[in-house]
């Protein structure tokens, strides 16, 4: 079946009541037919539902669409992207073990590495996204896992999946990539060797700034591992959200293509325009890892990043004289957003931390949202000016 056929017709099973489209299941418990079957539920012997921290009807169906996407056997669901990020982390790891990361990341996950995770003796590494062939001697006997984002936040830079999986096999280490940035639609990490795909739900799964979320797709060994660790430590998914995510999915493809249609021609539009020093997307022939995202990527995907002539001063002239864009640090929405990284998502680190990962003082990341591409490139064509 298409991915677009089954993520409209993949649902739960129609209760008694015979709906069209998929309730949402509130409740936070479960009842038990009799003792035995109670007894055989906790004990893992048959499947079945118990409580709504473990499992929920509308978290399943959200869970069996996400690793039908992303080509794994089964998935986790979450309360966010970045309870996803830690879950995989503390379910995974023990004390002793060493992550080798990209340097490039989202800030609250560079903060999980540097002050969370040193409390229970687990120290990550960090390689430049495009220095994948000094990886191998970063590898230690307690590294367990290699991290990476592709595309990265926000410099829109590119790591090689299938060249870092190499390496993972060799060394027997699990390679972990958070997709949030291109979406099962646009990249499939599996398909180059990952073994556990991360996704911040909040952001294209939903599309519309509602809910929040976050996905772990693997193996079912994998999940098993997370799932036990999940269960009692309680980063839950609410039903409500999955239920959002689960009908936001069904128009995930048609988003996408007009997301990546959009942001490729605002691309182009920016280039060429005198107060622009330069733009990053990787369908651009001009971006310096274009054959890598012709390689593992269908789109170019609907997030750029640019800099203005002129600097910071000028990048926050420009987001102040922006009459229809929103300012957020949100992305994937169908509004197009706008952020100023360096003073935001990621002004926790230090200039010189910002600027070893690419994020320049006066960089402009764009998500391009729906709008018609002629309002969006008019808003910030007078903002340019």
């Amino acid at each position: 079946m298409k991915k677009e056929t089954f993520l409209i017709r993949n649902q739960m099973e129609r209760s008694s009541f015979k709906e069209h489209s998929a309730p949402i299941y509130f409740n936070s418990s479960y009842v038990f037919d009799d003792a035995e079957h109670m007894r055989a539920l906790f004990a893992d012997e048959q499947d079945g539902y118990i409580y709504s921290r473990y499992s929920n009807p509308n978290v399943d169906e959200l869970i069996e669409k996400m690793a039908f996407l992303e080509g794994t056997e089964t998935g986790w669901a979450t309360a966010s992207g970045m309870a996803a990020v830690f879950t995989t982390f503390a379910a995974l790891l023990k004390s002793g073990d060493a992550i080798i990361s990209c340097s490039s990341i989202f800030g609250s996950t560079h903060r999980l590495f540097i002050e969370i995770l040193p409390k229970f003796d687990i120290h990550t590494q960090y390689f430049k996204f495009d220095e994948v062939e000094k990886l191998e001697s970063l590898i230690t006997p307690a590294t367990k896992m290699i991290y990476i984002e592709s595309p990265t936040n926000p410099a829109i830079d590119l790591v090689d999946i299938a060249a870092v999986s190499v390496l993972c096999k060799k060394y027997g280490l699990l390679l972990v990539v958070d997709n949030c940035f291109a979406s099962p639609m646009v990249q499939q990490p599996v398909k180059f060797g990952a073994d556990i795909v991360i996704h911040s739900a909040t952001k294209y799964m939903d599309g519309q700034g509602r809910a929040m979320g976050g996905i772990i797709c693997s193996s079912s060994e994998i999940i098993a591992k997370i799932k036990g660790f999940a269960r009692h430590t309680g980063p839950a998914m609410s039903p409500f959200n999955a239920w959002i995510l689960s009908k936001s999915l069904e128009t995930l493809p048609l988003r996408m293509e007009k997301h990546a249609a959009n942001a490729f021609m605002l691309a182009q539009k920016l280039e060429q325009h005198p107060m622009v020093e330069w733009v990053k997307y990787p369908f651009l022939p001009s971006h310096k890892q274009h054959p890598l995202a012709l390689k593992q990527m269908l789109t170019g995907g609907g997030l750029l990043s640019f800099e203005l002539k002129g600097g910071v001063a000028k990048g926050k002239q420009f987001l102040d004289a922006l009459q229809m864009i929103s300012l957020s640090a949100n992305l994937g929405d169908v509004r197009t957003i706008a952020t100023h990284p360096a003073s935001t998502t990621h002004s926790k680190l230090t200039e010189e931390e910002r600027l070893n990962v690419g994020i320049s003082p006066g960089m402009v990341r764009i998500s391009v949202g729906l709008e018609h591409i002629d309002d969006i490139w008019l808003d910030i064509e007078q903002a340019l000016k």
